[in-house]
């Protein structure tokens, strides 16, 4: 047997509800509300969810209002640039990719994703929808090499950068020429290519040696290249 409203509740004139609910919504602009969100984000450190919204003791409002503003709990979230946490589907995250490139006027790094914590989904979230950044900014549509393709640029910009040094770059060489051109690939990622193991900027070095070597240019025992006529 269905239980009675309290005549309280019964009693409620429904026009005179939807005025004052509509009432409490003009309270705030969806700018503010917006606001507010990406204001809990960053304190937060992550996207919130509605509990750690309505936890939040610096937010200005409950969740509901935001959802009374925007429908649902996501549409505010995509509204203030934040990605749900569970439904982010990859073409939002190639979105943000996209976005984030326009910002920076270069490709993003996984060190541009960590400095926007709570604005940008997690760089654990692409490498486990796209098995690694590269292969998700390479979706994105970015110029970005992968496996071998990554190899075999990180050799020929070792090439170039040896010849117009003089010599085979050493690592404090490669972090220099990085700050200079963001166009090389970090000394991070050339060192990941050979599993950052022990020995693995001599392995580089000794490819680029090899490569030079073909291309008709000398190198020194000691490391010194000379161009060749080639």
């Amino acid at each position: 047997m269905a239980r009675k409203p309290h005549p309280a509740v019964a009693g409620i004139d429904p026009k005179a509800l939807a005025e004052f609910q509509s009432g409490l919504r003009r309270r705030y602009t969806d700018e503010q509300i917006l606001a507010e969100l990406r204001a809990s984000a960053e304190r937060l450190g992550r996207s919130p969810t509605m509990k750690e919204f309505a936890a939040d003791p610096e937010a200005a409002m409950h969740p509901q209002t935001v959802i009374e503003h925007f429908g649902t709990w996501n549409a505010a979230k995509r509204a203030a640039g934040l990605l749900p946490r569970r439904f982010a589907t990859r073409q939002e995250l190639c979105e943000r990719l996209r976005l984030l490139g326009e910002e920076l006027g270069r490709t993003p790094t996984a060190q541009d994703i960590r400095e926007r914590r709570g604005t940008m989904p997690s760089a654990s979230l692409y490498w486990h929808t796209f098995g690694s950044l590269a292969n998700a900014l390479k979706e994105a549509g970015f110029d970005v090499a992968v496996g071998e393709e990554r190899l075999d640029r990180a050799l020929q910009q070792g090439c170039e950068l040896s010849l117009r040094l003089g010599r085979l770059p050493k690592f404090a060489d490669w972090q220099a020429a990085r700050r200079a051109d963001p166009t090389l690939l970090t000394e991070w990622q050339v060192y990941r290519l050979f599993d950052a193991r022990r020995g693995a900027w001599a392995a580089f070095q000794f490819l680029v040696r090899e490569r030079l070597t073909a291309a008709g240019h000398q190198v020194s025992a000691g490391g010194a290249v000379r161009a060749g006529s080639a």
